[in-house]
């Protein structure tokens, strides 16, 4: 259960025994019934997050890239990054500014897509994850750390060998397979 370390003994072995007896994932669907968001696209994610930013962050510098990215969680071990780019041209400093979203989040409900995207934007202001940092993402995203826990239990759900819970409300074919 390496998606929960830090957490308490008790809560693991709440959650151990979910996993033992296939219960994670209708705890997941009931908490979450509804169909997968409309944000499919880079372009749509680029909107969204924009939208996300004019609301909560209106002096922050503006971002140069928005996109999702089937790589991410895998390489890097992470579901999100947000990363800052300086270069010189001429005599001026240029600075570009992107986010990426694991490419999981496409088929994940709404909630969960605002939660890193609230985490990421939070980054724009403070680097580490300290007091000041929590209470950002918690001012753009009330319930936070509850999303956050539950986005934590959906991956120890698909790492203990869980299938995904939304994909098939995906039209089309499933991602990854052929159509």
């Amino acid at each position: 259960m390496k998606y929960l370390a830090g957490y308490p003994p008790a809560l693991l072995a709440q959650v151990q025994q979910l996993v033992a007896t296939e219960g994670l994932a209708p705890l997941l669907q009931k908490r979450y019934p509804g169909s997968l968001h409309e944000v499919q696209t880079d372009r749509a994610l680029y909107d969204y997050v924009s939208e996300l930013k004019s609301d909560f962050m209106r002096k922050a510098p503006p971002l140069s890239k928005v996109a999702f990215d089937s790589k991410l969680h895998v390489i890097r071990n992470a579901l999100g990054t947000h990363t800052t780019v300086s270069r010189v041209q001429g005599s001026k400093l240029k600075t570009k500014r992107e986010i990426r979203v694991a490419s999981l989040f496409r088929e994940v409900p709404l909630e969960w897509l605002r939660m890193i995207v609230v985490h990421e934007l939070a980054h724009m202001k403070e680097r580490d994850h300290d007091k000041s940092f929590y209470a950002l993402c918690e001012h753009m995203e009330p319930d936070y750390h509850r999303l956050e826990f539950d986005v934590r239990l959906y991956l120890t759900h698909l790492d203990s060998g869980g299938e995904r819970l939304w994909a098939s409300a995906l039209p089309g074919p499933a991602p990854g397979t052929a159509p």
